[in-house]
C-alpha cells in the first residue's frame, strides 16, 4: 500500500515540475498548430496549389504553341542513264545535303467552343480544389477538437478516480485504526484493503489512457517530439446550448462542404457535356512558320540553293463520321450530369437525416447533463451522510462501497454526458459549415 501511495506522489511531483517547464495550449493553439503542421493538411494544399497552377488559359488551349527546329539530311546515291543510242552513263558517289532551322507556329482559332469549356472547367477544378482543401480542414478541426475534449474527459475521469482512490485510503485508515483497536473484524480489514488496491488499479489504467489521449493530440499536431508534454489550457467541458435547429440546416443547404462539391460536380459535367457538342462544330486552325533552307548539290547547274521566307497556311476542318462516336459521348454526358445531380439529391436527403440524428443526440444529451448534475449533487450528499456514519458505526464497509461507488458512476454519468453534447455541438456546426468560422473566428 505505501509503494502505490508512493507512486503517486512521485508522480504528481514530476507532473509539476513539468508544467513550470512547458507552454499551455488552448484549443485554438492546438488546431493552429496542426493546421501548420499536419500532413494530411499540407499535402491537400500542395493538391490545391497544383489545380490553381492548372487554371491558365495556355493550359486551357487559348494559345497558341510555337516551336524551333533544325535538322541536317544528306543522301549518298549512284545514277545509271540509258541513253537513246544505246550507251549507258553511270555516276557514283553523288553527294547531296540538306540544312534546315525554322520556327513553326499552330494555333487553334475556333474548335467549337471546346476551349472555352476546357478554360471554364479548369477553373471549377481549382474552386474544387479549395473545397477540398476546406473539407480536409474541418475533417481535421473536428478530429482534432474532439481529441482535445477527449483528453479532457479523460484527465476529469482521473482525476475523479484520484478522488475516489483518496476517500477508499482514508477509508483503509479507519478500519486499521478500530482493527488494532479491537472494534473491527480482519474481513472488514481486508474487504478495505481490496478495494483499495481496485482503485489504485483503475487510477494506474487510467493514467495509459490519458498518456495515450496525449499521444494522439501531439500525432494530430505533427509534433517532431511525439511524447512532448502539452499541457492543455481547458479542464472543464462547457457544452453551447444555444444551438438554433433552423438556423443549422439553413447554413447548411448554404455553406455544408459536400453539398458544394457535389454541385461542383454536376456543373464540371455539364462542362464536360459542352466539350463532347463541340465535336458537332468544324475547327479552324492557323499555322506559319519563318525558316532558311540550304540544300547541297553535287551534280546539275545548281551547287547550292538558299531559302529564308515565311510560311502560313488556314485549316478548316470538319469530322463527318466517327462511327457515331460523338452521339455516343454526349449521351453519356447527359447522363452524367443526371447522375451527378442525383448523388446531389441523395446528399441533401442524407444531411438531413444526418442533421435530424445529431440535433436528436444534441437535445438528449443536453437533458442527461443537466439530470445528472443533479444525481451528482444528490451523491455527494449521499457520500457525505455515509462517511460520517461509517465514522460513527453505524454504517457497514459494503454500504459505504455502495456510496462511494455511486459518487463514482455520477461524476463519470456526467462526465459523459458532457463529452457526448459537445461531440454533437462539433458535429452539427461541422455539418452546416460554420465550425471553422465558430473556432477560429479571428482567421
Amino acid at each position: 500500500m505505501r509503494s502505490v501511495f508512493y507512486f503517486f506522489i512521485i508522480f504528481a511531483y514530476f507532473n509539476t515540475l513539468s508544467a513550470f517547464s512547458q507552454d499551455v495550449f488552448s484549443l485554438q493553439d492546438c488546431i493552429k498548430t496542426g493546421l501548420e503542421r499536419n500532413y494530411s493538411i499540407r499535402i491537400i494544399r500542395n493538391e490545391q496549389t497544383i489545380s490553381t497552377n492548372n487554371a491558365t488559359i495556355g493550359n486551357a488551349g487559348y494559345l497558341p504553341s510555337l516551336e524551333m527546329d533544325g535538322g541536317l539530311s544528306g543522301t549518298i546515291y549512284n545514277t545509271q542513264n540509258e541513253l537513246t543510242d544505246g550507251s549507258t552513263e553511270k555516276t557514283t558517289g553523288i553527294n547531296s545535303e540538306t540544312a534546315n532551322i525554322g520556327l513553326n507556329m499552330s494555333w487553334m482559332i475556333f474548335d467549337g467552343f471546346g476551349i472555352q469549356a476546357s478554360y471554364e472547367t479548369l477553373k471549377e477544378l481549382k474552386k474544387l480544389g479549395e473545397l477540398n482543401t476546406r473539407m480536409t480542414i474541418e475533417d481535421f478541426v473536428a478530429t482534432l477538437t474532439a481529441e482535445y475534449y477527449n483528453l479532457i474527459r479523460q484527465k476529469i475521469r482521473l482525476h475523479n478516480l484520484k478522488a475516489t482512490l483518496a476517500l477508499s485510503k482514508e477509508r483503509l485508515r479507519i478500519v486499521e485504526e478500530r482493527y488494532y483497536i479491537g472494534s473491527m473484524s480482519r474481513l472488514d480489514l481486508q474487504q478495505a484493503q481490496v478495494d483499495f488496491n481496485a482503485d489504485s488499479s483503475n487510477v494506474l489504467n487510467q493514467l495509459e489512457i490519458v498518456h495515450r489521449s496525449k499521444i494522439e493530440l501531439n500525432r494530430l499536431m505533427a509534433l517532431e517530439n511525439i511524447e512532448e508534454r502539452v499541457f492543455i489550457k481547458d479542464s472543464v467541458i462547457v457544452p453551447n446550448a444555444f444551438l438554433d435547429e433552423a438556423e443549422l440546416w439553413n447554413n447548411t443547404e448554404t455553406s455544408n462542404v459536400s453539398l458544394q462539391i457535389a454541385r461542383k460536380n454536376i456543373l464540371l459535367s455539364e462542362l464536360d457535356y459542352k466539350k463532347a457538342r463541340s465535336r458537332n462544330y468544324p475547327y479552324v486552325k492557323l499555322n506559319a512558320g519563318y525558316g532558311y533552307t540550304a540544300n547541297w548539290y553535287e551534280v546539275g547547274t545548281t551547287d547550292l540553293q538558299k531559302r529564308l521566307g515565311l510560311n502560313y497556311g488556314v485549316t478548316i476542318g470538319y469530322n463527318l463520321f466517327d462511327g457515331f462516336n460523338r452521339r455516343r459521348e454526349q449521351k453519356n454526358t447527359r447522363l452524367q450530369i443526371e447522375n451527378k445531380d442525383l448523388r446531389r439529391q441523395e446528399m441533401e436527403l442524407a444531411l438531413k437525416a444526418d442533421m435530424s440524428n445529431f440535433w436528436m443526440a444534441y437535445e438528449n444529451n443536453l437533458d442527461l447533463w443537466s439530470l445528472e448534475k443533479e444525481n451528482l449533487v444528490a451523491a455527494q450528499e449521499n457520500y457525505a451522510i455515509a462517511i460520517e456514519r461509517y465514522k460513527l458505526g453505524d454504517l457497514s464497509g459494503i454500504e459505504l462501497r455502495e456510496a462511494q461507488n455511486s459518487l463514482l458512476n455520477a461524476e463519470e454519468r456526467r462526465s459523459i454526458a458532457e463529452y457526448a453534447t459537445k461531440i454533437c455541438e462539433i458535429s452539427l456546426l461541422q455539418l452546416s459549415g460554420q465550425l471553422l468560422e465558430y473556432l477560429l473566428p479571428d482567421e
